[in-house]
C-alpha cells in the first residue's frame, strides 16, 4: 500500500510537469488534479486504484513514452535531413561515394558536382515545409490528448487563453536549454580535440530554432509588428522563418567556403515565394476591406432604421400625445380646473416616459457614461443591469479612440445580454486589456454553449469589429464554455 501511494504521488508529479508543458507550449488550459480522500492506511490503496484520474494519467504517460519518443525522433530526423539537403552544396565534397568521387549517390541519380547538389536545396525546403505541417499535426494531437487524459478540477471560467507569462517562461526555458547545451558541447570540445570547432554546427541549429520560437512569441505579444505593416500573422511568420533560413545558410557559407556566395540562390527562391504570399495577402486584404465596408454600411443602415422606428413609435408618439394633453388642458383651464390639472399630471408622466425612451435610444447609439467616464464605467453600468454575476477586469489606459471604445462596449454589452438570455449561464467573465496598440476584449460564460457565430447578433458584432479593422472570434462547443474574443486596433 505504501509503494502504491508513493507511486501515485510520483505519477501526480509527472502528470503535473506534463500539464505545465502542455499549457506553456500548446496552449492547453492548466488543470490541477486533486487526489481522492481516504481515511485510514488500508483504504488508501483502493482509493488510488479506484481513482479514474490515476488511470488517465497512466495512459497519457504511457502514450507519451510509446508514441512521443518515436514521433519526436522522426520529426527531429526530418528537420535534420532537410537542413542537410539545404546545405548539400557545401559539404558534398567530403562525402565519398562508391566508385570514386564525392557527393550523393541515390542509385538512379548521382549528385557529385556543385550545380547538381543545388537541386537538393529545393527538396530540403519542401522537407522543411512537410516537417512544419507534421509538427502542427503532432501539436494538435497532443493538445487533444492532454485535454482528455490530464483531467483535474478546472472551472469553465478558467478555460481562457494561456497567460502570456507562461509563454514568456517557455521562451526563457528554451533559451536557457539552448545556452546550456551550447556551453556543454563547447566544454566537451575544449576537453578533447580543441581543433576544429565542431560545436558551431549544433549551436547553429539550436540557435535557429530559438530564433524561430522568439519570432513566434514576438508576434503573439506584439500584434502591432504585423498589423502596422498591413500584414497577416501567417505572412509575418513566413517572412520571419524565411529570414531565419537565409541567416542559417549565410552562416553555413561563412563557416565553410567563403568564396562563391551560393546562399543567394535559395534566398532568391524563398524571396519569390514570400513575395507571392505578400501579393496574395494584399489582394485578400482589399477584398476583406470591401466586405467589411459593405458590412459596416449594412450595420449603419440597420441602426438608422431602428432609431427611426424607435423615434416614430416611441418618443415621437409620446410627444404628440403630450402636446394633445397640454392643448386639452389649456382649453379646460377655465371651465374644468380639476380636469386640466389631471391632464397636466398625465402630461408630466408622459414627459418622464419620453425622457426614459430617449435615454435608452441614446444608450443604443453611444452611452453618455461611455463618453464621460470611459469604458470601465460604461461596462459597469451594463453589469449592474445584468441578472447574473459578472466578473469584470478593465485595463484600457490610455483611453482608445471613441470609435474603438464604442465597438468594445457594444461587443461586451451584446455578449452579456446573449449569455443572460440564451446561454443559461450562471457566471460571466469580462476581461478588457490594452496591449500596446491593441485593445483585447474577452467574454467567457459557463453556459450551455453552441452559440451560432453566424447568427444575426454575433454577425452584426463581427461586422462592427471588422469595420474598424479588428478581429472577432467565437468558440462555443456544446456544453460550454462560450469564449468570445476581439482585438481592436487603437493606435500606439
Amino acid at each position: 500500500v505504501g509503494v502504491l501511494v508513493l507511486f501515485a504521488a510520483a505519477r501526480r508529479v509527472g502528470a503535473g510537469v506534463e500539464s505545465a508543458m502542455a499549457a506553456a507550449l500548446l496552449g492547453v488550459p492548466r488543470r490541477r488534479a486533486t487526489p481522492r480522500p481516504a481515511s485510514g492506511y488500508w483504504r488508501r490503496g483502493p482509493a488510488v486504484l479506484g481513482d479514474s484520474t490515476f488511470w488517465k494519467h497512466q495512459l497519457f504517460l504511457l502514450v507519451r513514452v510509446i508514441l512521443g519518443w518515436p514521433i519526436g525522433i522522426t520529426l527531429v530526423s526530418l528537420f535534420g535531413s532537410a537542413l542537410g539537403l539545404i546545405a548539400a552544396p557545401v559539404y558534398y565534397r567530403w562525402l565519398p561515394i562508391d566508385g570514386g568521387g564525392h557527393g550523393f549517390d541515390y542509385g538512379v541519380w548521382r549528385a557529385d558536382t556543385f550545380v547538381e547538389t543545388l537541386a537538393l536545396v529545393p527538396a530540403g525546403l519542401v522537407l522543411v515545409g512537410i516537417t512544419y505541417a507534421l509538427l502542427g499535426s503532432a501539436g494538435t494531437m497532443w493538445q487533444h490528448l492532454a485535454g482528455a487524459l490530464l483531467p483535474g478540477r478546472m472551472s469553465a471560467m478558467n478555460a481562457s487563453v494561456p497567460d502570456l507569462r507562461q509563454r514568456r517562461r517557455a521562451l526563457a526555458v528554451h533559451g536557457i536549454v539552448t545556452l546550456m547545451l551550447t556551453v556543454l558541447l563547447t566544454g566537451i570540445w575544449g576537453l578533447t580535440t580543441r581543433g576544429y570547432f565542431w560545436p558551431f554546427w549544433p549551436a547553429l541549429v539550436l540557435g535557429s530554432a530559438l530564433a524561430a520560437h522568439a519570432w513566434v512569441q514576438a508576434l503573439d505579444q506584439r500584434p502591432a509588428l504585423w498589423r502596422r505593416a498591413r500584414m497577416t500573422k501567417a505572412l509575418a511568420l513566413h517572412l520571419g522563418f524565411t529570414a531565419v533560413v537565409v541567416a542559417f545558410l549565410v552562416l553555413v557559407w561563412a563557416a565553410t567556403t567563403r568564396w562563391y556566395f551560393w546562399p543567394a540562390w535559395p534566398a532568391l527562391g524563398l524571396s519569390v515565394i514570400a513575395g507571392t504570399h505578400w501579393l496574395i495577402v494584399v489582394a485578400r486584404r482589399i477584398e476583406h476591406l470591401e466586405s467589411a465596408r459593405a458590412g459596416a454600411v449594412a450595420v449603419q443602415e440597420t441602426d438608422l432604421r431602428r432609431i427611426e422606428r424607435d423615434l416614430h413609435d416611441g418618443a415621437q408618439a409620446r410627444l404628440v400625445s403630450l402636446g394633445m394633453s397640454l392643448g386639452l388642458a389649456d382649453q379646460r383651464f377655465e371651465s374644468d380646473p380639476d380636469g386640466a390639472r389631471r391632464l397636466v399630471r398625465e402630461a408630466r408622466t408622459g414627459v418622464t416616459d419620453a425622457l426614459a425612451e430617449l435615454r435608452n435610444l441614446v444608450r443604443g447609439i453611444r452611452p453618455p457614461v461611455l463618453a464621460d467616464r470611459g469604458l470601465a464605467a460604461a461596462i459597469g453600468a451594463v453589469v449592474d443591469r445584468c441578472p447574473i454575476p459578472v466578473d469584470v477586469h478593465v485595463r484600457a489606459d490610455p483611453r482608445p479612440p471613441d470609435v474603438i471604445e464604442t465597438a468594445a462596449y457594444f461587443v461586451v454589452a451584446e455578449c452579456i445580454a446573449n449569455a443572460a438570455k440564451h446561454a443559461d449561464a450562471t457566471r460571466i467573465s469580462v476581461r478588457i486589456e490594452r496591449w500596446g496598440s491593441q485593445l483585447r476584449v474577452e467574454i467567457i460564460d459557463d453556459g450551455r454553449g453552441g452559440a451560432n457565430a453566424h447568427g444575426p447578433g454575433l454577425l452584426g458584432l463581427r461586422r462592427r469589429v471588422e469595420s474598424v479593422d479588428g478581429t472577432f472570434s467565437v468558440t462555443s462547443p456544446d456544453g460550454g464554455p462560450t469564449v468570445i474574443r476581439s482585438e481592436l486596433p487603437c493606435g500606439s
